[in-house]
């Protein structure tokens, strides 16, 4: 019962992550972001591979799942950073956009935001001069999303981990008859 009941928590986790991430994809391709549009791809990827490795019973899948999840726990924080600007981090910089130009969709769609814009500027990317009446700034909304992905991604370490471990010593059965078998749960 307590080895299932990891296994179900990974593939919870996993499945929260994946939600998560393609809400964030969505929004980051509505603003041109294209780093973390690149960053959120791989971790589509990765959670695929983790979901597929709890699911299968196999511990290489999750270890490698967890060891992506360090590197996209990394770049969350870079970005809490960026928005917050630690360091010298400046958020108007082009960093995430490849210096297209680009900015955060949020920034001129943000909850109750009005956005004016200076009309003599050409071109298909123009920034907002000026957005007020925001319930939440942008920087706040990016600000949560990463954080969200923090949470989770520490939450998957952990079970991977703990999931990784039970499948090893489970790893020795074998049943004399069919060979050697995934343990199954008894749900």
């Amino acid at each position: 019962m307590g080895f299932c009941s990891k296994r179900h928590f990974l593939l919870t986790i996993c499945t929260l992550q994946l939600i998560t991430t393609i809400e964030r994809q969505v929004f980051d391709f509505l603003g041109f972001m294209w780093l973390p549009i690149l960053f959120n791809f791989f971790n589509i990827i990765f959670i695929i591979l983790g979901f597929f490795g709890a699911f299968q019973y196999r511990p290489k899948y999750l270890i490698t799942y967890c060891l992506w999840d360090v590197l996209w726990l990394g770049w969350n924080i870079f970005l809490i950073c960026f928005y917050l600007e630690v360091g010298g981090l400046n958020k108007m910089s082009d960093i995430l956009n490849f210096g297209t130009g680009s900015f955060s969709w949020w920034q001129e769609n943000g909850p109750g935001c009005n956005a004016a814009y200076d009309v003599t500027e050409p071109g298909f990317l123009v920034r907002p001069t000026n957005v007020t009446n925001c319930v939440l700034n942008y920087e706040v909304i990016e600000i949560i999303h990463a954080s969200t992905q923090c949470i989770l991604v520490l939450m998957a370490i952990i079970g991977g981990i703990f999931l990784t471990r039970a499948f090893m010593e489970e790893d020795d059965s074998f049943d004399f008859i069919g060979g050697f078998d995934p343990p199954f749960c008894a749900d």
